[in-house]
């Protein structure tokens, strides 16, 4: 089991013609913290003015995780419909793989 995370819905049409949705999912992960000890005081200078700058711009936030592309679905939608899951960005799913299936289970 694992979590993804509804990262793009583009709408597409397939060799029919057919209306149909692509559905990106994305695995977040969080990137392990670490600390990196300057063994120089410039070192240590350079570090604190770097830290103290990421906290004052709000542009340059410090990621705790990043997404790795996991799934993507080609739907028409007739397929969507029958799978019964109304896919929004960013909604969050636990998948399993179990016996060749895929189940989609909906977190809060």
């Amino acid at each position: 089991m694992f979590r993804v995370r509804v990262n793009k819905i583009e709408s597409i049409r397939d060799l029919d013609g057919n209306l149909g949705k692509r559905i990106e999912l994305v695995e977040e992960r969080k990137i392990p913290s670490f600390v990196v000890r300057p063994r120089t005081e410039e070192a240590k200078m350079v570090q604190d003015v770097l830290q103290a700058v990421q906290q004052q711009l709000p542009m340059l936030p410090a990621k705790r995780q990043f997404a790795i592309p996991k799934i993507i679905l080609f739907l028409t939608e007739q397929e969507c419909e029958s799978l019964g899951i109304d896919f929004d960005v960013n909604q969050v799913y636990e998948i399993t793989l179990k016996n060749q299936a895929i189940m989609f289970r909906k977190t809060a």
